[in-house]
């Protein structure tokens, strides 16, 4: 129905309270235009009130990026690489399936000597023990 995902509520929120903030601003900015080319007395307190809200606006656009960016970084967003870099992640990858799929019958055959090795130290360990230890005799 959209085509693009619902912001979430936190980000909605912040976005809303800033463009009030903005619309806010801009309207102030016109009065203090106005009030100063009429020559009122209210131009002056209207221009030092519009930098103010010059500031608050920026801290409220500042606000929704700010919770966009850890609302992103807490939910898991995650991108997906375009089409150009998925094609050079898979150049790249397949030197080393390469290389991999050739050492594979020796990586296997090392495995399987290490292993044959590793079963007969841990065999001798156990023909060098006593077994007739306090520990291994039962109580007759």
């Amino acid at each position: 129905m959209y085509a693009r995902p619902r912001l979430p509520d936190l980000v909605r929120a912040a976005a809303v309270r800033a463009l009030v903030i903005v619309a806010v601003t801009l309207v102030q900015l016109m009065i203090a235009v106005f009030c100063s080319l009429a020559e009122v007395w209210l131009a002056f307190p209207m221009v030092i009130s519009t930098v103010a809200s010059t500031v608050v606006a920026t801290w409220a656009v500042l606000d929704v990026w700010i919770t966009r960016q850890v609302w992103r970084q807490r939910h898991g967003v995650f991108s997906e690489p375009s089409s150009v870099a998925r094609e050079r992640a898979l150049a790249r990858a397949r030197p080393r399936q390469q290389a991999t799929q050739a050492q594979a019958p020796q990586a296997q055959a090392a495995h399987a000597q290490a292993r044959h090795t590793q079963t007969r130290q841990h065999q001798a360990r156990h023909t060098q023990r006593n077994h007739r230890s306090p520990r291994n005799q039962r109580a007759r």
